[in-house]
C-alpha cells in the first residue's frame, strides 16, 4: 500500500470560502474509525490481481485480497458472500463501469480506491445486504447526473436487511439521483431495529438529489463532510437516530430532515454545522452520543479537505 499524502496537509485557499483561515487537516486520512472499526477485510497478503470481469467473478468466490487493475466494464452484479474480503484498486485509475457489487450475508469486507460508475439498470453500485463489519473508503461513486429516469439506476451505496457496523469514509459521491439508502423499507423494522449502525465521515456529496444518506430505524453518525446541491440531504426516518456534526451544506433544499417520506419521523441532532442556503427541518431532537473515539475537522474547512484528501489516488495499492 502506498500513502500519497503527508500526515498533515496544508489546505488550499478554498477554505476561505467561509471566511476562516486555512487550517491543516486534523483527522487521519488512512485510519478506520467509527462503527466499522475492527474490520480487517482479506488481510495483508499480496492477494489476487484481476483485469477482467471473469477474473473478478472468480476471485469473489474465494475472498481474500482482490486487486482490480484498470477499469472493468459490463460485469453485471457480482455477489460477494465469503467473509474476509478486500477489494482494492491498483493505482489511481482502477474501477468498475456498468457493474455492481452485492455483499450478501457476509462480514469483514473492505472496498478502497475504486472509481465506481453506472450500476446495471435498476441496481446499486454497492448493495450491502444482511452483512456486518464493512469499510468503504477512498472511492468515487457516480453515474450520468440528475437527468432522465431517476429509477433507471438505483443507489450509489445502500445497506439493508439488518446490516450493521459500517464505516463510509473519504469517498466522493456525485452526479446521481439517489445517494445512500440505509434501511430499504418502512415495513422491515423487525429485522432492522437495533442494527444499521453507520458512520459517514469526510465524504463529499455533489449534485446528488437525495439520500445523503436516508436512514430508517438505524443509527447514523455523519461528520466533517461537504454537501453541494440536492433536494433532501440527511433524512432520518422511522425512528432512526442521527448525529450530524461539523458538516458544510450549500444549496441543499432540506439539509437535515426528520419528517419526510415515511409515516414515522426520525430523530436528529445538529452540531457545529454550516448551512449556506440549506435550511433544516428537524421535528424531533436526537439523543445518540458516540462511544467510540473520533476526530472531526471544522465545518469551515471540510470542503477543501475532502476535495484534496477524499476519493481515489490518495491511498493506493
Amino acid at each position: 500500500m502506498k500513502f500519497l499524502e503527508t500526515a498533515t496537509v496544508a489546505l488550499t485557499a478554498a477554505s476561505t470560502a467561509y471566511g476562516v483561515p486555512v487550517e491543516k487537516r486534523a483527522a487521519a486520512v488512512n485510519e478506520l474509525v467509527g462503527f466499522g472499526a475492527g474490520t480487517t477485510g482479506g488481510g495483508s497478503g499480496a492477494g489476487t490481481t484481476v483485469t477482467s470481469c471473469a477474473g473478478l467473478t472468480a476471485a469473489a468466490k474465494t475472498g481474500g485480497v482482490i486487486k482490480i487493475k484498470g477499469t472493468l466494464t459490463g460485469c453485471g452484479v457480482i455477489r460477494f458472500d465469503v467473509p474476509g474480503t478486500s477489494i482494492l484498486g491498483v493505482g489511481n485509475d482502477a474501477g468498475i463501469t456498468d457493474t455492481g457489487f452485492r455483499f450478501y450475508k457476509t462480514s469483514n469486507v473492505i472496498v478502497r480506491n475504486l472509481k465506481l460508475y453506472r450500476a446495471p439498470k435498476g441496481k446499486d453500485l454497492i448493495d450491502i445486504e444482511s452483512s456486518t463489519k464493512i469499510w468503504i473508503d477512498h472511492n468515487d461513486f457516480s453515474s450520468v447526473g440528475i437527468t432522465g429516469d431517476k429509477d433507471y439506476y438505483d443507489g450509489l451505496l445502500d445497506a439493508k436487511a439488518g446490516s450493521d457496523f459500517i464505516t463510509i469514509s473519504w469517498n466522493k459521491f456525485h452526479d446521481h439521483w439517489k445517494g445512500s439508502l440505509i434501511g430499504h423499507s418502512d415495513n422491515n423494522g423487525a429485522e432492522d431495529k437495533g442494527k444499521l449502525h453507520v458512520t459517514y465521515h469526510h465524504n463529499s456529496f455533489t449534485n446528488v438529489n437525495s439520500r445523503l444518506p436516508s436512514i430508517r430505524f438505524g443509527t447514523g453518525h455523519i461528520y466533517s463532510s461537504c454537501y453541494n446541491g440536492g433536494i433532501s440531504g440527511i433524512n432520518s426516518r422511522m425512528g432512526a437516530q442521527v448525529l450530524v456534526e461539523e458538516n458544510a451544506f450549500t444549496n441543499v433544499a432540506k439539509s437535515i430532515v426528520t419528517n419526510l417520506d415515511s409515516d414515522e419521523e426520525g430523530f436528529a441532532t445538529a452540531k457545529n454545522n454550516i448551512f449556506n442556503n440549506s435550511p433544516t427541518q428537524i421535528t424531533k431532537q436526537g439523543s445518540f452520543v458516540p462511544t467510540y473515539k473520533y476526530t472531526t475537522d471544522p465545518a469551515a474547512n471540510v470542503c477543501s479537505i475532502v476535495a484534496k484528501s477524499a476519493g481515489v489516488g490518495v491511498v493506493t495499492f
